[in-house]
């Protein structure tokens, strides 16, 4: 396999992640989440004999927004509506990265993207006093961990076989 380009997912979302009220950012990195599910459930329906495991993720990605859209709600017309007009060219960007790559190079940048995420929730703590706030954090930050655990054992299935 050729050496893959791993994006900086801040950084290439920053112009649609910056767009939205400041205060309504982590309910915008929610439905981020749920297009990693989504792209979760494409790998499932590719690769029907890891389903299982990828409908897996697709639910901890799912989890990790219920988890942040209750903690920090978009609770105002302004923030949902920058959020509604952000979320469709935030998702083609994000899915632009996939587009000519196999399914062994997507997994690949998508257990990178996982730990990039879980280094964003931990990145937020210092800003949250709340230590239940603090711990649900942490715990979106592991859950990015064990999907990008799967993919990287399931990495290493794929290539040996």
């Amino acid at each position: 396999m050729t050496d893959i380009d791993i994006p900086d997912f801040g950084a290439l979302l920053a112009p649609f992640i910056t767009s939205v009220p400041p205060e309504a950012i982590p309910a915008f990195l929610a439905r981020l989440e749920r297009t990693a599910a989504d792209r979760y459930r494409l790998w499932a329906e590719a690769l029907p004999e890891h389903a299982e495991g990828l409908l897996a993720c697709a639910a901890r990605e799912d989890h990790i927004a219920d988890e942040i859209e209750v903690l920090y709600p978009a609770s105002s017309v302004e923030q949902v509506a920058a959020m509604d007009a952000a979320i469709s060219p935030a998702r083609d960007t994000y899915y632009e990265v996939f587009s000519t790559l196999t399914p062994i190079e997507q997994m690949t940048i998508q257990a990178n993207a996982e730990r990039q995420g879980a280094a964003a929730w931990r990145g937020m703590l210092d800003q949250e006093a709340n230590e239940d706030s603090r711990a649900v954090l942490e715990h979106c930050a592991r859950t990015e961990e064990a999907s990008a655990d799967y993919l990287d054992g399931l990495l290493v299935k794929l290539s040996a076989s």
